[in-house]
Order: C-alpha cells, then structure tokens, then sequence
C-alpha cells in the first residue's frame, strides 16, 4: 500500500512541476502592473499594461487549466503501459463526463437543484452557482478533484483492459478504443451521482457563510481554515470568492473596496480596525509567505542524506514561488495525498496564525504572496501602519517555527513519506544476503523468500542502483541488458559476483550482468520487485534477435571476453583461440544455442553454427 501511495505521489508530482514557474509569470504580471508602484505608466489601456498583461495571460494557462492537467499527468505516472495512449484516454474520457454533466443539467437541471442552467453565463471573479467552463463546456466546478477520479477511473480500466485480445470481429476496438469504450459507459453513473451530490456539497458551503460573517474572531478562523482545507476540492472557490469579489461582506466585494479606499488608509493614522473593520477576511495570504517555507525547512531536514540534495532542489524554487508568487500548489500535492493529516495541521496552522493577527489588530488585502501583499498593503500604508506590520512578522515568524517543530515531529514519529523520504535511497544501499531475503519476504508475501530467483534479483536491483536508476531492462541468453540513469550509482563488480553473478560488461550507461541460463527467471522477479517500487523502466521479456541471443551464449561459454585471444568466420564455423581451455563449456551446453558440433585443438576451439557464422561473429566483436 504504501508503495502505491509513494507511486501516486509522484504521479501527482507531474502536474504539479508546471506551477513553479507559472507562478513566478502571474506575480510579474501582478507587480509591474501595479498603478500603486509604477503610477500611470501601469494604468489599463497603456502599453506597457498590455504587454504585462499579455504575459500574464500566458501564466495564467497552468491555474485555469489544472483539471485538464491532472488529467494527462496521473496517466503518464500510474499507466503500467503505453502510457502516452494513456493519458490521451484520460482527456477524452474526462471531456466525456463533463459533456454528461451538461446534458444532464441541461435536461434535468431543475431535479438537481439547478434550474436555470442554460441561461447561467460564465463570467470571471464569480462563484457563477458553482459552475465553470472546462474546455468550453459548461459544467460543474469539481476542480482537480473530478479530475482525479476520472483519471484514476481511467488508469484502473487502461492497466487492466488495454492488451485485452478481443474476438476477431471486434478487432478495430481493441486496446485505447476498448478503453474509451469502458471508460464512457462508467462515467454516466458518475456523472449522475457528480450532478446530484456535488450541488449540495456546494449549497453547503454558501449556507456557512452567513454564520462565518457574523461570528467574530470565531468566523475568521473558520473562514481562514475552510478557505485552506477544501483546497483539494476545488471549493474554497465558494468560500472566499463571495467574500473577496462578490457582496457577502460589502457591496462589490472586499477587494474592489479595500482599493477603491487604498489612498484613504495610506493617508490616515486611525487603526486599521477603524478605517476597515470589515477587512479581515483577507489574510491567508500569509501561510504562502511564513508558513510555507517552514514546511520545506521540515520537508528537507527529515529528508535521508541521499536525498538531501535532490530534495532542496525541488523545495527551494518551490518555495520561493509560495512566498512571492503565492502560489502553494509546488508544494501542497507533494504531501497531501501522501499525509494528508499533516495537511489538515497545516490547514489549523494557517487559520490559528490569521485569526491571531486579526486579533492584534491586522487589516488587509493580503490573498497573495509577498509582491503582492507589499503592492496593496506594505507599501502603500507602511508609513502609518508599521507597527501592525511588524507585528504581522512577528506572528507570521513564531508560528513558522511551531508548524516546522510539528511537522519534524510528526514526520520522524509517524514516518510519513514526504519529498526526500521515498525509499529510493535503499535502492544504493549493499546489503547482505541476509538482508536481501529479509526485504523481500516483507515485499513479496506468499512467496518463498528463500527463492534464489528472488533472492538474485532483488540484490542486482540493489546493486545496480535500484528501481528509479533502471531505465530500459531486457534480457539476451546468459545476461540482464540494462541501460541506467546515472552509472556511478551502480555497485562495484565484486557485489554482483558475491550474488552469483559470473561477470558485468559495463559500456557507459549499459550495463550487462552475466547471470547464466537462469536469466529469464531473474529478470521476471526484477520486473515484479520494480513494479512495486514504482520503477518507470521499460522492460521487455522478448529475446533480440538470434544472432545476439547466440553471441552473447558463445562468449560466456568460451570463459568470457578476458579469455579469447582472437574471433573469426571461417565459411560455417566461429574459430576462436582462448587462453585457457579449461574455461570453456562442455559440448553439450554450446549445442543449447543451437551448435551443431564443437571441436577443439589444443586453444582453438571451432563452433560449427552453420551460414549464420559471420553474423554470430561480427555480434560477438561488438559485444566485446
């Protein structure tokens, strides 16, 4: 289980990398189009507006357009095969279930409580009744999260039907066809039970904001909380949407009169509590910029040595863009799924820190990250309102250090596998024999753990680097082919042969382990033992073509490369003079790789193998 959680982390880590740098595009579009900093050179309709503008825009593709993404991402991540095939599925597949969402509320949309459907237009800054346009069509607003399912809905069909053989008569449906063809008939009922359950969920949450705005300090911490927790959902839409831009709290929304008055406060000395006792419904911008980076420090100090630097390269840039872009989701999908209750401490974390400078006396619009909280508020206000500013750091900073101390502990307590815990590192470790066994009775239960097929293919897993340093794995007669990421991570010979290997051929990144005659079995149990650790290698259990499959038998046969002086075709034979003839094989075991006789004469030894000779021969130079 836990490997698979590890598996879909990652998968969910695909998507997920788009968003660093997107989000540094959108807060450079927000700064330099600011009037506040650049006056009116910044104004809309000025050029330089519009080309920032423009910029922004093209940020703006990976936010609006996540659904889409998770769609494609979890496919390439979690398909067992044809993977591209895969996540094309996927699209079409979740398109599919949108269409059956808008039919059906079209048609029906009274009896799911959305009676006027077809005239709802989509606007922006809108809750717009809990609908949205994805790919141009209308439909419910489930964010990523009917993303997901619909994905793993697919992924599930794709890894168990895409190979299924069907009658010859049904031929044109076989593999993606058939998929789609599943995956349709399966999303009418989920879009079915989406249309009746969703708008309650969502009827819900807007039921919760009546109580939320006349509750005080008590309201702001739900607001704050809810607003971080139904990330996942995709409904925090609906709590902080009617607050920021529609007339739950004022008319026009918090942010159109927190601007609209921005010259007013910056001129006044009076509290902020008086000029905008209403503003406080905007400060879970704060968790992207002092929360954040705190979780990355947790994130990198209980990451394993081996990582450590592997991890500080993911967390950095993804912090960074928390804390000036304010954009989380860098960092939120590397954990949520894999610990979700440290994201729920996160979630109280955030509304305990906000409601605590609510309660000093913090004002603001402050939904953003840093360049956007100093463009509205720091700046503009700083010279009447620093005290409170100060005091924001102050409570931003204490709580930082009280959510990376939780987190540590947690972490360490519960052995969450968070960014730089996965188990990769053990992939680089030597272990004993013992050892060996130990893993793989714990990994592969029901199966002797004494199997020497296992015990053999979890060590030259181990050896060669482990499963994410496989990237292509195949077999040829006596040898496992492997091509690997990095090869100094591969052990040093003398490790394969404590583990029964006869030798290593190493070409760069292609690494030939010679097994013996045993290797189909050894390279089916390393298969397994990679699909367990989530290896992304591509792996072929067909032989290559006869003449390598002979060459590579010959050579091993002959005692190995360090034991033949010279190789020729001689008319049907492969002339071979070694250095010692006690090394080379019996008859019987070349007559296996279909020899039709051997002779030897002092350290000549002639493999009869008949026209194919020169071939056999020219394949056995290039293996050497």
């Amino acid at each position: 289980m836990m490997q698979k959680i590890q598996r879909f982390g990652a998968a969910m880590f695909v998507p997920v990398m788009l968003f660093s740098f997107a989000g540094i595009v959108v807060a450079l579009g927000s700064l330099f189009n600011n009037p506040t900093l650049f006056g009116s050179i910044a104004n809309p309709g000025t050029t330089w507006n519009s080309i920032w503008d423009t910029i922004s825009a093209g940020g703006w593709t990976v936010f609006n357009q996540e659904g889409i993404l998770f769609t494609v991402g979890l496919p390439l991540g979690l398909a067992n095969k044809a993977r591209g095939r895969a996540a094309m599925e996927s699209v079409i597949t979740y398109l599919t279930f949108n269409y059956f969402v808008n039919a059906m509320l079209t048609h029906w949309g009274s009896a799911f409580g959305i009676p006027n459907f077809a005239k709802i237009e989509i606007v922006a800054n809108s809750t717009n009744h809990g609908l949205t346009n994805i790919a141009s069509i209308k439909t419910l607003d489930t964010s990523i999260l009917g993303a997901i399912v619909v994905a793993l809905v697919v992924v599930w069909i794709h890894n168990k039907y895409f190979d299924k053989k069907l009658p010859e008569w049904l031929g044109t449906f076989q593999g993606s066809t058939y998929v789609y063809v599943l995956g349709f008939f399966a999303m009418i009922p989920l879009a079915l039970l989406t249309c009746w359950g969703w708008p309650k969920v969502q009827n819900g949450i807007s039921g919760l904001q009546h109580f939320i705005i006349s509750s005080g300090a008590i309201g702001v911490w739900l607001y704050n909380f809810l607003n971080r927790i139904l990330i996942p959902t995709g409904l925090h839409h609906l709590v902080y949407i009617p607050f920021q831009l529609g007339p739950a709290v004022v008319a026009g929304g918090l942010q159109p009169d927190w601007l609209k008055h921005l010259s007013e406060y910056a001129a006044s000395s009076k509290p902020l509590t008086q000029l905008a006792p209403y503003q406080g419904f905007q400060l879970y911008g704060n968790e992207k910029v002092f929360l954040v980076p705190f979780i990355c420090l947790a994130f990198y100090a209980t990451a394993k040595k081996s990582k450590k630097k592997q991890t500080s390269a993911l967390l950095i840039p993804a912090a960074l863009t928390s804390v000036f872009a304010g954009i989380t989701e860098p960092i939120d999908f590397t954990y949520l799924f894999a610990a979700p209750i440290l994201w729920v401490v996160y979630s109280v974390m955030a509304a305990t820190m906000n409601t605590t400078m609510y309660a000093f006396g913090l004002r603001g619009m402050m939904g953003d990250g840093a360049i956007g909280i100093a463009s509205m508020n720091w700046l503009p206000l700083w010279q009447h309102h620093w005290k409170v500013y100060v005091m924001q750091f102050a409570v931003g900073i204490i709580f930082g250090i009280l959510t990376y101390l939780i987190f540590k502990i947690m972490i360490q307590k519960f052995n969450y596998v968070t960014p730089g815990r996965e188990a990769d590192d053990e992939d680089v470790k030597l272990i004993n024999k013992s050892q060996y066994k130990q893993k793989m009775a714990a990994k592969n239960a029901g199966k002797d753990a004494n199997d020497p097929y296992i015990a053999r293919a979890t060590a030259y897993l181990d050896l060669l680097g482990g499963a994410n340093n496989i990237t292509e794995l195949s077999s040829c007669a006596t040898r496992l082919r492997v091509s690997v990421a990095d090869p100094d991570k591969v052990a040093p010979d003398a490790e394969f042969k404590a583990n029964k290997a006869v030798n290593v051929v190493h070409h760069g990144k292609a690494i030939q382990v010679i097994v013996g005659l045993d290797v189909p079995q050894v390279l089916d149990e390393m298969n397994e033992l990679m699909k367990q650790q989530g290896g992304q290698a591509t792996v072929s259990n067909k032989p290559d073509n006869p003449y390598i499959e002979r060459a590579t038998g010959y050579l091993d046969l002959l005692g190995g490369e360090a034991n033949i002086d010279d190789i020729i075709a001689c008319s049907t034979r492969v002339r071979v003079h070694v250095v010692d003839v006690d090394k080379v094989a019996a008859d019987a075991e070349f007559k296996k790789f279909d020899a039709k006789e051997v002779q030897r004469k002092d350290k000549e030894v002639d493999i009869v193998v008949g026209l194919e000779a020169g071939d056999i021969v020219d394949n056995m130079k290039e293996l050497m």
